[in-house]
């Protein structure tokens, strides 16, 4: 039987492929888009954590939100000795988790943390949206100063600019506090109540279980009866409305634009105050980049005896790399070697091994081939290796200590003492 990736996951290679209709770029590019996001991270001083991809299903259930499509629908639990582990769908309650457990406060200040990993949900794969999928993101934990929603959307959109993302749309909501939430889920409630006819089944459900995940429809009739419905807007407190006027001063200081959505909620349970959402064209109906907010209230329902403040985002690699696509921005390609070893013989292959690990030493990147392969076939696989030279070992070159040096490009070749090659070859690298 020939195995195959799971339905909804894929293999990175080392060059691009396509799997299930879609381009999934080789492995250089995905380390160039970490890279970059590393380097965007480290001017913002936000600095790495790495949290297990498999987490107790209480602490995402408590965390993300018993009515969310996550906890009912898309996770991936494994059980084990009367024991339930989910495999991580978000990082931000992992995260909150690992603060918590390792009493990160004690480091002083706030927390700047970002993460670069895999999350798995069990949805239905489309473009964009795989059941394991990668998500960067950060997690400032410890201030509620409206600077810090600031600092994580200023962070994000840096990230995008480096990439040369253009097109985008950042939306930008209050949710208010918790205090404020009671009288506006009544309150759509109310509105929603003598339409329920016209609401889906799953609208239906959020009516009861929690109104405000009706904003989030994509159904048309459904969105058509938004435009009269109830803003969150209308029933904040003062403390949550200066907090939110503060951040969208700092924003217009900064320059950074956005569209205030009355309509924005998120999927997750765990927001308060702050949400906002970076959107493209790129991306078709499910056009969201990357999207986060405050979530002040995360660490009392994973446990703690205090309040946590905090804010992050999560933004999709995937998505990320279809809004490449679109722009034509130019990937990198694996790595090619800058020497191809052509060794002609028992003895040639001998010494050829030994040579490769001296000029490896040196810094160079060394291929050759295996199997005692006839001339022809080494060059042609020297040819397909994209390296910048040959060189090529001989009897002959044995004897006489040298070895033939081939530009692959240029097609000229010359004699090199052998015990010159390392110095040689750097000295032409590029």
């Amino acid at each position: 039987m020939a195995y195959q990736t799971i339905r909804g996951t894929f293999d990175i290679l080392p060059d691009a492929h396509s799997s299930g209709g879609s381009t999934i770029q080789g492995a250089a590019a995905w380390r160039w888009v970490e890279g970059v996001v590393r380097d965007a991270m480290a001017r913002f001083a936000f600095e790495e954590i790495r949290t297990p991809v498999l987490e107790p299903l209480e602490l995402v259930a408590r965390g993300v939100g018993g009515t969310t499509d996550i906890v009912q629908k898309e996770m991936f639990v494994v059980e084990r000795s009367k024991e339930s582990y989910v495999l991580r769908p978000e990082v931000t309650a992992p995260v909150m988790r690992a603060y918590l457990e390792h009493h990160l406060e004690q480091r002083g200040g706030a927390q700047r943390l970002y993460y670069i990993g895999p999350c798995f949900r069990a949805e239905r794969p489309q473009k964009g949206r795989y059941r394991q999928f990668h998500q960067f993101g950060t997690e400032l934990l410890g201030s509620d100063d409206p600077r810090a929603d600031a600092e994580v959307i200023a962070n994000l959109r840096a990230i995008y600019d480096a990439f040369g993302i253009t097109g985008t749309r950042l939306r930008l909501n209050t949710l208010g506090d918790a205090a404020d939430r009671p009288a506006f889920r009544d309150a759509l409630r109310a509105y929603f109540a003598p339409h329920a006819d016209v609401l889906s089944a799953t609208s239906r459900q959020r009516l009861e279980a929690n109104p405000l995940r009706i904003l989030d429809t994509k159904d048309e009739r459904e969105r058509t009866l938004l435009a009269d419905a109830p803003r969150i807007t209308d029933f904040i407190g003062d403390d949550a409305r200066a907090h939110y006027d503060a951040l969208k001063g700092l924003l217009d200081g900064l320059g950074v634009p956005y569209v205030e959505d009355p309509l924005l909620v998120r999927g997750l349970d765990y927001y308060t105050r702050t949400v906002f959402e970076l959107e493209s064209d790129a991306l078709g109906a499910q056009g969201a980049l990357a999207a986060g907010g405050r979530y002040d209230g995360l660490a009392q329902a994973v446990g703690s005896k205090k309040p946590v403040p905090a804010v992050g985002y999560a933004a999709g690699i995937e998505r990320l790399f279809i809004a490449l696509a679109e722009q034509e921005v130019v990937l990198p390609e694996a790595p090619r070697p800058d020497v191809f070893l052509v060794c002609l013989g028992d003895a040639a292959e001998a010494a050829g091994f030994g040579l490769a690990q001296t000029l490896r030493r040196a810094g160079l990147a060394v291929d050759f081939a295996l199997g005692g392969r006839s001339m022809k076939a080494q060059m042609k696989a020297a040819d397909r290796s994209q390296a910048a030279v040959a060189v090529i070992l001989g009897d002959d070159e044995l004897t006489a200590g040298v070895a033939q040096v081939r530009d692959l490009g240029a097609s000229a070749q010359r004699t090199v003492p052998i015990d010159q090659l390392a110095l040689a070859l750097t000295r032409d690298a590029p």
